[in-house]
């Protein structure tokens, strides 16, 4: 009798030992997967970051020796007058070239078109306004998905001194400037910046 329950207590052991033995083996398939597709998804995001990186970087190098040159060649109210025609059919082009569709967007837009328009938009905005705000490490640009479509957001901040002229405070903005402002953009609300401010997002639809 002690035979048997010796034998039916190592029967019922094994059984244990196999079923916590498949149950660990299990486990460790769906972590290996789970690892695996974290590796994707990380891997797949920071491809595009760089490919949107990339783009607003000549998107936005462009606009700025463009800008440059008309501010040397006319000064605020000439710089004033390229972005009011040639900035959008510019950033159309450089859109054409890499297949994609190209936005600036802010919350104090001076071209009406440039504003924030989705909810995507007003979170991305208070995501790189925060970090910003308390001058932390995290990155200024995202990938971000809505409405079946791969978007990528980068910081856009005044930079330069030069950037004061047409975007500054009152004491930074000459009459005559203002005065052009007020005819290209009646209702400009790009003003009252400083040094180092977001001024605005690239928004970059990606295919």
């Amino acid at each position: 009798m002690k035979a048997l329950n010796s034998v039916a207590t190592f029967f019922i052991v094994g059984l244990f030992l196999i079923a916590c033995n498949s149950s660990q083996q299990k486990e460790g398939k769906v972590n290996e997967k789970e690892n695996t597709t974290v590796e994707i998804e990380k891997n797949f995001t920071e491809e595009w970051l760089a490919i949107g990186d990339s783009i607003s970087n000549h998107a936005q190098n462009t606009l700025l020796n463009n800008v440059a040159t008309a501010m040397k060649e006319g000064g605020p109210e000439h710089a004033i007058d390229f972005c009011n025609t040639a900035a959008v059919p510019l950033t159309d082009s450089i859109a054409g070239m890499h297949n994609v569709n190209i936005q600036r967007i802010t919350d104090k837009n001076r071209n009406p078109d440039n504003h924030l328009s989705t909810l995507m938009d007003s979170m991305v905005w208070e995501k790189i306004q925060t970090t910003l705000l308390e001058e932390s490490e995290e990155p200024l640009h995202y990938v971000e998905q809505e409405e079946g479509g791969l978007y990528y957001y980068k910081a856009i901040k005044i930079g330069m001194p030069t950037c004061l002229a047409c975007h500054g405070g009152k004491e930074d903005i000459s009459e005559t400037t203002l005065n052009v402002l007020a005819q290209r953009y009646p209702n400009d609300k790009a003003i009252a910046y400083e040094l180092g401010d977001l001024r605005g997002l690239w928004k970059i639809k990606l295919k």
